[in-house]
């Protein structure tokens, strides 16, 4: 089942469990433009709203690129002056937001060049998986772009001090060893492994219970957060949701009966 969505650039599509994003501008190695921006939280409310969906999994569509960063041709119009920035930088902590609200599994799906906003927009999944010959980086320092504290405490959190001075400081591309070795990404595997590593992973995910997978995702959120920040009401409300669940009684029974459980997401 495939989303309608008011540009073309982007495609979104239903298949089983996993809920699919494509960005589609392979004419520009998939370069983040407003009206793909704008149309990531339609997707990502649509999948986070449908109990069908228990998954998610992004990628960019041709051979080039997963995402090559921002589409800089529109700087000129779309960040040439104090309003238009506050407009431009809206629509960008919406399409954030989404990212956050998704509250399910996200799986990015990498080929080619990861670049600029398109690493941060992979930063946004839970898990990353790469093919060989990708290419990462954050050209920020060449371009002379004012670069927010967010994608900084990102890319720290997720790599480190040290790997993330490297990568902003230089500005430089790096290959997907180190981007693996860095913890930047959780495996390279050759291109044409990439598509079937990536559904035997989302596969793994949907069939597992949803009402538990999503609960760790929350609890992985909050524990990266500073202890006086965290939300553990939430998290302990989750738990209790768990156990009550038709779910809980299904996994206990499929595991007695030695067969494959059926979890229903309640």
């Amino acid at each position: 089942m495939e989303l309608k969505l008011k540009t073309d650039k982007m495609i979104a599509r239903k298949e089983g469990g996993v809920g699919w994003m494509f960005f589609n501008n392979p004419a520009r190695r998939n370069a983040l433009s407003i009206e793909m921006q704008e149309a990531v939280p339609v997707i990502l409310h649509d999948f986070r709203d449908d109990p069908d969906v228990r998954v998610v999994v992004m990628a960019g569509t041709g051979d080039k690129a997963f995402v090559s960063g921002a589409d800089i041709s529109e700087f000129e119009k779309r960040r040439s002056d104090p309003e238009s920035i506050e407009k431009f930088n809206a629509i960008g902590a919406a399409a954030n937001a989404a990212y956050g609200e998704l509250g399910k599994p996200l799986i990015a799906m990498i080929r080619g060049f990861c670049m600029g906003g398109g690493l941060l927009t992979a930063l946004q999944a839970d898990i990353r998986v790469a093919a060989q010959g990708s290419q990462f980086g954050i050209p920020a320092a060449r371009l002379g772009l004012g670069y927010g504290f967010g994608g900084t405490h990102k890319l720290v959190e997720t790599v480190g001090a040290a790997a993330a001075r490297e990568i902003l400081f230089t500005g430089g591309r790096f290959p997907a060893e180190d981007a693996e070795r860095w913890g930047l990404i959780n495996r390279v595997v050759p291109v044409e492994e990439l598509e079937p590593a990536v559904r035997r992973i989302a596969d793994a995910i949907a069939e597992n219970a949803p009402l538990t997978v999503n609960l760790l995702r929350a609890s992985i959120v909050e524990a990266t957060k500073e202890p006086e920040e965290r939300d553990l009401d939430t998290i302990e409300g989750m738990v209790d949701a768990c156990f009550a669940s038709e779910d809980y009684v299904e996994g206990r029974r499929a595991f007695m009966e030695k067969r494959r459980p059926q979890f229903q997401g309640q």
